[in-house]
């Protein structure tokens, strides 16, 4: 959303990082098709150990039948015998009954259960014809009616394997009377704990169990159902099928599914013998099952290394949201999936509490106000800067308009604009400003309309807002009229013609409108005496206008003799009435209106601006012209930095030179006639004269910045950035304490606990130790090649963190008080580079997130392994918070994010709140924790550029905010509060949620 003028190294930036973006591009693809294969085959696995469990399962089920009806068993042995019941199943890789053999259909009609699950009249059992399987892997042929098939089984769903026991009872007769005890078998208890491990979030298991049969309790059918319902949980198949009509007593014209449904009729049919397509043939039924258990177990091993495998595998096949999507599942009580791009990501539910849906989210009590604004936009803008009479100067950065009083050091802060602000003019009474925004656009892609603000200096009210959806991509020069006292509004915009509009400020209405040129045009200005003059200046050309009866008429300034300047950078207007230009060459040209030329140019040649005189002003560009009261010239230089006094002759009188550190000369105010205040092109204001020199009383970054560290027991700062510059700020004093320069630009930083050494990482894998006081480099070191993103020290200071693009995290032991550092580990397991990490309050455990959106947990302590199981990770309390996916922040991801819309999130040190910086300029302020999907915030607007980084001071009394492009940094007051800690929330939500109904958990 910034839009500099004429930047050339923005435009190149974007290109060199586009090469960089899709390879990071294919990598997350190629990762992701990896992570896809290791889901399937966990899948398998999950299929081949639930067949061993109801392998187990069916004959004990077999011996419940016995002990409540015998007569029902008999029936159930002579159709599900050994040769026809289990081999058959275990032939079928879907783990269902593939055939049964046909025998006693007599009986078997008794007890045939309808759609309903109700014990249902005879069926006939005509041969019909079995459909072809679908599924490659066991792909078979159809068999039709009469085909000759031997001594084959007839297809029956999986259902067989859970049986209407209630149902397979003779009419009439009561199941009380036989009594049975269900007990766990042993030996089992085994998978069982290893299931409840791979299940997410420990939430309520699925209690695959074996059971042995002692004569001691009834089975009610209530019992028995239970029974049938977990295998439904199995994922055979769901209550909703269930009860639907068996696919073997369908007519045609039902829906001939043979997945699910009660105990289907038994149909006298003869099937040839399976034979699989794509496959390998099968041979002994016994080798077979031998070979499956293999299988099973090698992939329950393939399990236990890697416990979220199953977990994922369940994730990706309910993960139908689309890319760009965030939403979220609650998950039996224990764990909550939100969904970010289409990708699962699984956020455990810690122990305190007890009912997550009974959790209210609401905004936090604190409030931000915006204290200071640290920069000034002077590298891509002209006349940006001016002195009020109340001793103020207006300047502007981002999307604020600020007002600062040199003397008291105090601002105050003009914030309707909703884009970056491009230029700025007074008006003749000195108390009224105009200033202009570019177009920029919103979260949605959707352009947002440039318009230009007229507003009080002494009361910052709005007073008109002219040009709503006129102007097009911006606007870019604004001036008022002298002549009427202000009465008309020069406007030029940035589209391609450079729309030329004068404006009527007290009505808001259009005056006169034209297009300008195709070329950049830099100033615009009323002629002082006459407001139907109207200069501009841009590239290679100087137009003077006339405004007459609502047209413009224009004339171009002719070089003739004089080399013709690439650009015209400036111009002011003398009190004689000559308009005197700045150029590109360094020269100072004097223009003046001459007679026809009859001779030349014939009868009817009109009057023609010429350049008068040439005065050779500075090497390098004019930037900026500025005239005195008297007549006197003030002139700045672009490559030599001069600031040179002309009298109204344009003889020189006094120069000097501003520093090197501040760049060139971008615009001058006058301030009294002796003191002047100057912004340069490195984005500083000094003031100054021109006998004591210059100092800074504004400074900023002229680059995207990223890297943002507090201290941990003084109100300073610390900042680096793309402009290889660190800066060390007073938040009280609102100054630069010390800046250095560096060879790679720096993007992350971190103090060490002891607040005598500050860490900073760069651009090339180096990173480095800094003194405060020396700012001396105390130590460095190199963690790869790629950049780093991450430093952050432990608790109490005996470690550092490194997180790098490389996948890595390296840590360090810490010694000497932060000045020595030795490689104590590195932590392996990313699939990504790494963004935001913290460490334990205990300094034992590392949380960290990559660009995959993954979350791990390392236990340092131990040798920096991964935590496999990061159920264990719920209830660890961490000493920061700054890693922007997890349970406790899950709130602050808007709806539709694509999980780059976040870029840094900062938790206060009270625990209380949760400061967010996202993409679309804005800084929240969410109340902290917010586990709940869209959670109510307090929403903040100042900045013109993606908010890279957010933190708050050591005693939350200020949260700092930065902005990327617009190189702007500001500081916000925390007001309000008073609300419990998080934990006290936690408790109180607790406490809430123990009246209502609870979860069940196993």
């Amino acid at each position: 959303m910034n839009s500099s003028t004429n930047s050339l190294d923005d435009v190149s930036a974007d290109s060199s990082a586009e090469f960089p973006d899709r390879a990071s591009m294919m990598e997350v693809r190629l990762q992701a098709q990896e992570d896809e294969i290791t889901l399937l085959k966990s899948s398998l696995a999950d299929a081949l150990r639930r067949l061993r469990l109801h392998d187990q399962l069916l004959p004990l089920l077999k011996q419940q039948l016995i002990a409540v009806n015998p007569a029902a068993a008999r029936v159930l042995n002579q159709v599900c015998c050994s040769d026809g019941c289990t081999s058959s199943r275990k032939l079928s890789s879907s783990s269902a009954v593939d055939g049964i053999r046909q025998t006693a259909p007599s009986q078997l009609s008794d007890i045939v259960t309808n759609a309903n699950g109700h014990i249902g009249s005879p069926v006939s059992t005509e041969p019909r014809a079995r459909p072809a399987t679908l599924d490659r892997s066991t792909q078979t042929d159809p068999i039709l009616p009469g085909q000759d098939a031997g001594q084959n089984r007839v297809p029956l769903p999986r259902r067989v394997q859970s049986l209407h026991l209630e149902d397979a009872l003779l009419p009439g007769q009561p199941v009380e009377g036989t009594r049975a005890k269900l007990h766990r078998v042993p030996g089992m208890e085994e998978e069982d704990e290893e299931q409840e491990e791979d299940e997410e979030g420990g939430a309520e298991q699925e209690k695959e169990l074996s059971w042995t049969s002692s004569v001691e309790e009834p089975i009610q059918p209530t019992t028995i159902r239970g029974l049938q319902r977990e295998d439904f949980q199995d994922g055979s198949c769901s209550p909703e099928e269930q009860g639907s009509a068996s696919p073997s007593v369908r007519t045609p014209e039902q829906n001939p599914s043979p997945r699910c449904g009660p105990l289907a009729p038994i149909q006298e049919v003869e099937k040839t013998p399976l034979v699989r397509r794509n496959s390998e043939k099968l041979g002994n039924p016994e080798r077979q099952r031998k070979r499956l258990d293999k299988k099973a177990a090698s992939s329950a091993n393939l399990l236990t290394r890697s416990p979220s495998l199953e977990n994922r595998a369940k994730e990706l096949i309910a993960s139908a949201g689309s890319p760009g999507s965030r939403r979220g599942t609650y998950s039996q009580g224990q764990s909550i999936k939100m969904f970010i791009r289409g990708r699962p990501i699984t956020m455990y539910i810690p122990s305190n509490i007890q009912n997550y849906e009974d959790l209210k989210m609401e905004p936090p009590s604190e409030r931000l106000e915006l204290d200071w604004v640290y920069g000034y936009r002077g590298r891509d803008c002209r006349a940006n800067l001016y002195f009020l009479p109340t001793g103020e100067a207006v300047y502007f950065i981002a999307c604020v308009i600020v007002l600062y009083h040199i003397n008291n050091r105090t601002q105050r802060h003009y914030r309707k604009h909703t884009d970056c602000v491009r230029c700025l003019t007074v008006h003749p009474d000195k108390v009224r400003v105009a200033s202009g925004q570019t177009a920029g656009v919103d979260k949605d892609g959707k352009p947002l309309q440039p318009c230009v603000h007229i507003w009080d200096s002494t009361s910052l009210v709005t007073l008109q807002q002219i040009g709503l959806g006129t102007f097009q991509r911006g606007v870019g020069s604004v001036a008022f009229s002298f002549a009427d006292s202000g009465v008309f509004l020069c406007v030029i915009d940035d589209s391609n013609e450079h729309m030329l509009s004068v404006w009527d400020c007290n009505k808001c209405t259009k005056h006169a409108e034209v297009k300008s040129t195709n070329e950049a045009v830099f100033a615009v200005e009323f002629n002082p005496s006459d407001s139907t003059n109207i200069i501009t200046c841009g590239k290679s050309h100087v137009y003077f206008w006339t405004l007459n009866a609502g047209q413009f008429t224009k004339k171009q300034g002719i070089f003739g003799k004089y080399k013709k300047p690439k650009f015209i950078q400036c111009f002011v207007f003398s009190l004689t009435g000559d308009v005197l230009t700045g150029d590109s060459e360094g020269n100072i040209l004097t223009w003046g209106k001459s007679a026809a030329d009859i001779k030349t140019l014939g009868k009817g040649a009109k009057e023609t601006f010429q350049i008068m005189r040439q005065t050779r002003a500075h090497e390098g560009s004019v930037f900026t012209l500025c005239t005195l009261q008297g007549g006197a010239l003030l002139s700045g230089g672009g490559k030599d930095r001069k600031i040179i006094r002309w009298s109204a002759d344009l003889a020189p009188e006094r120069e000097c030179e501003i520093p090197e550190k501040f760049g060139a000369v971008r615009t001058i105010a006058d301030v009294d006639g002796e003191e002047l205040l100057v912004g340069t092109t490195r984005n500083a204001i000094l003031r100054g004269t021109f006998s004591d020199g210059f100092v800074a009383i504004v400074q900023g970054h002229v680059d995207e910045m990223w890297g943002l560290a507090t201290h941990p027991s003084q109100n300073i700062f610390l900042t680096c950035g793309h402009d290889r510059q660190v800066c060390l700020w007073n938040t009280e004093e609102h100054t630069v304490d010390w800046s250095i320069s560096l060879e790679d630009y720096g993007l992350c930083a971190g103090f060490c606990p002891n607040g005598s050494v500050v860490s900073v990482g760069l651009n090339t894998g180096r990173w480095m130790v800094l003194d405060l006081l020396t700012r001396e480099v105390v130590s460095e070191s190199t963690d790869g090649n790629e950049q780093l993103s991450v430093m952050r020290y432990s608790p109490d200071g005996s470690f550092l963190a490194v997180g790098s693009h490389d996948n890595f995290i390296y840590i360090y032991n810490v010694t000497e008080s932060g000045r020595r550092y030795t490689r104590f580990g590195k932590c392996n397991g990313h699939s990504s580079f790494i963004t935001h990490l913290d460490w334990s309050k205990d300094g034992k455990y590392i949380m960290s997130n990559s660009g995959d959106y993954e979350i791990l947990y390392w236990d340092i302590a131990s040798g920096c392994k991964l935590l496999r199981n990061r159920f264990d990770s719920k209830d660890r309390e961490w000493a920061s918070y700054t890693c922007v996916l997890g349970f406790h922040v899950m709130g602050v991801w808007l709806e539709g994010s694509d999980g780059t819309d976040i870029n840094a999130l900062c938790r206060s040190h009270s625990e209380r709140v949760v400061a967010v910086a996202d993409d679309f300029c804005k800084v929240h302020l969410f109340q902290y924790p917010c586990p709940k999907l869209k959670a109510p915030s307090h929403k903040y607007e100042g900045h013109g550029s993606h908010v890279t980084n957010v933190c708050f001071t050591h005693s939350d009394s200020h949260l700092l905010s930065m902005g990327g492009k617009d190189t702007c940094i500001l500081q916000w007051k925390v007001i309000g509060g008073g609300a419990p800690d998080s934990r006290e929330r936690l408790a109180s939500a607790s406490s809430t949620s123990t009246s209502s109904p609870e979860p069940a958990t196993s």
